[in-house]
């Protein structure tokens, strides 16, 4: 995923129609194709194709279509890649987990039906603010926690958690999104190197076989990156910044309060053992005392 996806602002008088689990009828109908949707706006363009705001016509339910081109996906050699992605997303159901709701294709291309994520990029909210305070970013961290909680509970590793793959629902609640790089390991071990250069642990850049907790790491780094405006090993050369995370060369400006520091030192070990498991993450003084984290309605429902 680039820096330049967005999605921006959503289309006022937005028509949900959804059952009793919150989600839309349309994602267990019949097989779908292009006529089905009224096709909006670009919200975004990628690798292999681009992504737009659509309305599937009978339900009226407003969705992001992503459209992927058949011919470049062979091309990069990346169709695995992508029926992993959907595998893997389109059973997962979490409110901080961006919904894959179904998909659908032709001679040429590949559509994934998606949920539309109101406001967009967080990267690019970042880009805007260049700092987010300690309420935004320790809101985030619990999001993200409980989300992953989730995920490794199914055996599933995100692997390229950054400011790029986290998208933003209506109440600007945090949206996962991107599964490309994510794993369903029923043994949690792998040992392909993937994932962004400023978020890689340790032990991918060793090449050591590495389980859930890179997404631990992975985390620290993200806290690291809203606080402070850039990522903690961030350097002038690739190999500057490969040594810089190995050794965990880690240094804190003095804006970064003493709590967040005490979080991201505990998540950013070389040992991924050492690092703070995500109950531990959730239940952290400084995520505690700064988190402000509101569930969507269609969460709170299932909550007794």
């Amino acid at each position: 995923m680039s820096r330049s996806n967005t999605q921006p602002t959503a289309a006022p008088g937005q028509k949900v129609v959804e059952n009793s689990s919150g989600t839309p009828n349309f994602s267990i109908r019949r097989s779908f194709t292009i006529d089905d949707f009224e096709i909006g706006r670009p919200l975004g363009k990628g690798k292999f194709g681009n992504v737009y705001l659509a309305r599937e016509k009978k339900s009226h339910f407003i969705v992001a279509l992503k459209v992927l081109f058949k011919s470049q996906i062979e091309k990069e050699g990346v169709e695995h890649q992508l029926r992993r992605e959907i595998e893997i997303q389109a059973h997962l159901q979490h409110p901080n987990i961006l919904r894959l709701y179904n998909y659908f294709y032709d001679r040429r291309r590949i559509y994934l039906i998606l949920e539309y994520a109101p406001r967009g990029e967080l990267y690019k909210e970042l880009q805007k603010s260049r700092t987010f305070d300690e309420q935004r970013t320790a809101t985030i961290m619990e999001e993200l926690a409980d989300a992953l909680m989730y995920c490794h509970g199914k055996k599933v590793i995100h692997r390229d958690i950054k400011p790029e793959n986290l998208l933003l629902g209506l109440q600007g609640e945090l949206k996962i999104a991107d599964f490309g790089w994510s794993v369903h390991a029923p043994s949690l071990r792998r040992k392909t190197m993937c994932g962004t250069l400023d978020y890689l642990p340790p032990e991918m850049i060793e090449g050591r076989t590495h389980n859930e907790k890179v997404d631990l790491w992975c985390i620290g780094v993200l806290c690291y990156e809203l606080l402070v405006g850039n990522p903690p090993f961030e350097s002038a050369s690739h190999n500057e910044t490969y040594r810089r995370i190995v050794k965990v060369d880690l240094k804190f400006p003095p804006s970064v309060p003493t709590g967040a520091q005490d979080l991201i030192s505990k998540l950013l070990k070389h040992n991924p053992s050492e690092r703070l498991p995500l109950a531990q993450v959730s239940a952290h003084p400084w995520v505690r005392a700064h988190s402000r984290r509101v569930l969507p309605p269609s969460a709170l429902q299932s909550v007794p």
